[in-house]
């Protein structure tokens, strides 16, 4: 096991991690709704393609960070799931710009396939609402040094961002023949 990188300080970091979470998804709530009427000088879209290839990454560096633990290559893992954290704030950031920018696009197609986008974006949209926190604190958890609780964390906290990044991918995939 790594040594702890943090200083163990619960009520801090709770304290920072549930106002960041709260920060982060009023921020997102709000700026979905507002729209910026500025030519950019580039298709608004790009911002959602470069979600997906973000997205993309996550998902993989998800993927090796869980097969880095298996094979106990802690600071690797470590590593890797930092970079998915980086990676995640540009995501956040794009996102916003996006919809800032974009507005909202409408879902233009029919029968089964609207049936299957409506419900990969209704799982997707609040998982992806509520996973935040959950990764902070499995974050704190693993930095900290407390590797049973991190542990016992990652097993909600993985899966399920592991699914908002490929359901992420996949919602603008079903998407983008729509953007305007």
């Amino acid at each position: 096991m790594l040594q702890a990188a943090w200083k163990k300080n619960d009520k801090k970091a709770k304290t920072l991690i549930f106002i960041f979470s709260a920060i982060v998804f009023t921020a997102v709530v709000i700026l979905s709704r507002v729209k910026l009427n500025v030519d950019l000088g580039f298709d608004v879209h790009l911002f959602a393609k470069v979600n997906a290839i973000i997205n993309s990454c996550v998902a993989v560096l998800l993927i090796a960070a869980l097969l880095t633990v298996k094979a106990k290559n802690y600071k690797l893992h470590r590593n890797i799931m930092l970079s998915a954290m980086f990676l995640s704030v540009f995501f956040l950031l794009s996102y916003i710009c996006h919809h800032l920018f974009a507005g909202e696009t409408k879902f233009g197609g029919e029968g089964t396939e609207k049936t299957i986008y409506y419900i990969i974006l209704f799982t997707h949209i609040p998982l992806a609402g509520i996973i935040l926190p959950f990764i902070l604190f499995s974050a704190y958890r693993g930095l900290t040094g407390e590797y049973d609780k991190h542990k016992k964390l990652v097993r909600i906290t993985w899966p399920i961002w592991f699914y908002v990044a490929v359901t992420g991918v996949v919602v603008y995939w079903m998407i983008s023949p729509y953007y305007t």
